[in-house]
């Protein structure tokens, strides 16, 4: 099958599939005679994989590993468990971070609700803002 239908059926662009063969997430397919790119029907299976694990997360360096491990025969089950371990910690992190950003924008706008715009002097660029930093 050529590139364009190939990329139909996995649901990217043709510039996708390049893309992804330069980078070695996908084999480089044997050409046609004419030099035709020419994919075999499994290598949607290998390139809907990709997308999927991109789509939970994971970096494409992260996804060649386990590229790499299945291909040499592993079974990369416990690297996936590995990565998305890492990566849920990651998640938690950051939402400890945004719920600390809210509950300073919260406080913030509090503040800038209570404050007459009048009151503030001239010489102050926001009274809001200033010493508000933590």
């Amino acid at each position: 099958m050529r590139i364009g239908e190939f990329a139909r059926e996995a649901g990217v662009t043709a510039k996708t599939v390049r893309f992804y063969e330069q980078t070695g997430l996908l084999p480089q397919p044997p050409r046609t005679a004419a030099g035709y790119r020419d994919y075999a029907p499994g290598d949607v299976e290998r390139l809907r994989f990709v997308r999927s694990a991109q789509a939970a997360g994971l970096s494409l360096a992260e996804i060649g590993e386990v590229l790499r491990l299945s291909d040499s025969g592993q079974r990369p089950c416990a690297h996936v468990r590995d990565i998305l371990t890492a990566h849920l910690e990651q998640v938690e992190e950051r939402l400890v971070e945004l719920r600390d950003a809210r509950a300073r924008l919260l406080r913030l706008a509090e503040i800038a609700e209570a404050t007459d715009p009048g009151d503030c002097p001239p010489e102050s660029v926001c009274r809001i803002l200033r010493n508000h930093a933590s």
